[in-house]
């Protein structure tokens, strides 16, 4: 006796099976195509999480193993071999040579504090003869120590002068100008507090503990309102610097986020812009803004123009914020970064091994040729550029048009294409002058900064609190631009402002100060 079984009956009619079997294929593709379309969103969700773990616990290097770059660059190894060749040095020139490893000598303009260790008077007699040694010599050797720094108060004392016989006419010493008129706050302070915190990092509650050790009692809130006081007071200098780089060939500009607390309660979003000047205007300036509007670096750049004979050029990512300033037709060119669209490449290469290795091979012979032209004249950059690095990025181009129909739209990879195509002319734009930049990493660094310092103090306080920092890290930058101590060039500047006239601004900024001032600087005091 057969079992019973629940399949049901298959048609005898040869018509119902087809349209049985054309059914159960619709279903099967329909299925299997919602499968595909399931492991590829699995794949997209799964690599962005990779993207955030690594983001959070992983390592900030895109470095890539050799061994894996040389499978995909056979074509590429003789260009490379050439361009990393150095020159060998002609007669009569030196070659530098390489920093020691030793350990180095304090600074001789530091202070030495002489410590002479006696000879125990019994090594003072000859064991041989018993008569007493005489002093031959001494051998020296350096420590460096340090001392707690010192606060110390100043009192300016301005003798009164009067008639002995009528006591009118009284006469009082003149007070010099000072930063905070009536203020508690010497230059010295003022520039302390904000190179501690605009440069060193340092939140003003750990600035108010740390001074609350050296018995000076000072509230967050005061130095605050010293460092608000105190941006006011430079503003003109940060403006000044800000009309410069206006005037620049080229100028790199990237933002950051940064946490604002909102009145009432809450947080926003607000962001730094850095603008960072060319080297005939050596300045890095900063904006803040409440948002990421594009009227920001609009408004910022608005003077920013030039000629299609003699164009200006904006190096910065792809966002779209400064899409309006390159179709204006004010003589602004768009410079897009390699780094970025490195990185993209490098995001993508666990998912799509070859591609994305075949690519970042490809940008690393470009980065090479970089290294070669760094020392070189503009002119001479360019040739080097349109002779090496032009056939490469051709290359590229031609290998990006026959793959681009072959990746998923939305997978890493496609993504990547994707950039790679949205920018290409930007991205091809620095072989057109020696002066521009394969990437836009200067901006990025002079940015680093605040994002170190937005790990320590956390949140800004309002948008006030942006606009002084902005000036703040205007001045600090541009002055470690041309290695400037920036707490000296800060406490001159403190000093000078007050009297110093409108017209002559300019010879505040950094590099004027370092050539007209500050041989006469005044040197702080040293207890």
């Amino acid at each position: 006796m057969m079992p019973e079984t629940n399949t049901p009956a298959l048609p005898d009619d040869v018509t119902q099976c087809h349209a049985l079997i054309l059914h159960m294929a619709t279903t099967l593709d329909t299925l299997t195509a919602t499968l595909r379309q399931q492991e590829r969103e699995k794949a997209r969700l799964l690599h962005r999480v990779q993207q955030l773990l690594e983001q959070i616990y992983g390592r900030r290097s895109e470095k890539i193993d050799p061994a894996q770059l040389l499978l995909f660059v056979e074509q590429a190894l003789a260009t490379a071999a050439q361009v990393q060749a150095e020159p060998e040095p002609e007669r009569g020139e030196t070659i530098p040579s390489k920093k020691g490893h030793g350990r180095q000598k304090p600074p001789a303009e530091l202070p030495r504090l002489p410590i002479e260790h006696p000879v125990p008077d019994s090594d003072k007699v000859c064991a041989h003869c018993g008569k007493d040694k005489k002093r031959i010599g001494q051998d020296v050797s350096e420590q460096l120590e340090y001392a707690p720094a010192s606060f110390f108060v100043i009192e300016h004392i301005r003798p009164k002068y009067a008639c002995p016989c009528c006591q009118e006419g009284v006469t009082v010493a003149f007070k010099p100008a000072q930063p905070i008129e009536k203020g508690l706050p010497g230059p010295g302070l003022l520039a302390h507090v904000a190179v501690s915190k605009y440069c060193d990092h340092l939140p003003l509650y750990r600035q108010e503990s740390i001074l609350a050790r050296h018995g000076v009692h000072l509230s967050r809130k005061t130095l605050w309102g010293w460092m608000w006081a105190e941006a006011v007071l430079l503003e003109p200098v940060a403006e000044a610097a800000r009309m410069r780089v206006l005037q620049s060939k080229v100028i790199h500009t990237d933002d950051t986020p940064v946490t604002v607390q909102a009145r009432g309660g809450g947080t926003y979003t607000g962001r730094f812009w850095v603008y960072v000047g060319d080297a005939q205007n050596p300045y890095v300036t900063y904006d803040y803004t409440p948002s990421r509007k594009r009227d920001g670096p609009v408004e910022f750049l608005r003077e920013f123009t030039g000629t299609p004979e003699s164009p200006r050029y904006l190096q910065a990512d792809a966002f779209g914020g400064y899409d309006g300033i390159y179709a204006a037709g004010n003589g602004v060119l768009e410079v897009a970064c390699m780094a970025h669209c490195r990185r993209k490449f490098h995001d993508a290469r666990k998912t799509d091994v070859n591609r994305a290795h075949q690519m970042l091979a490809w940008i690393q012979q470009l980065y090479a040729i970089e290294r070669h032209a760094k020392d070189l004249a503009a002119t001479a950059r360019h040739a080097l550029r349109r002779e090496k690095s032009k056939p490469i990025l051709d290359t590229i181009k031609a290998w990006l048009d026959a793959h681009r129909t072959q990746v998923l739209p939305k997978s890493p990879i496609g993504e990547a294409f994707q950039y790679a195509f949205n920018q290409w002319a930007a991205l091809n734009r620095y072989l057109d002058d020696g002066e521009l930049s394969i990437d836009n990493n200067v901006a990025e660094r002079n940015l680093r900064g605040i994002a170190i310092g937005r790990k320590n103090w956390m949140t800004l306080g309002s948008d006030r609190g942006g606009r002084a920092a902005a000036i703040l890290y205007t001045l600090i930058q541009s002055a470690k631009r041309h290695d400037l101590d920036p707490f000296v060039y800060l406490r001159d500047l403190l000093l000078r402002i007050p009297t110093h006239p409108n017209k002559d601004i300019h010879i505040l900024l950094p590099d004027q100060w370092k050539t007209h001032l500050l041989p006469e600087a005044t040197a702080p005091f040293k207890l």
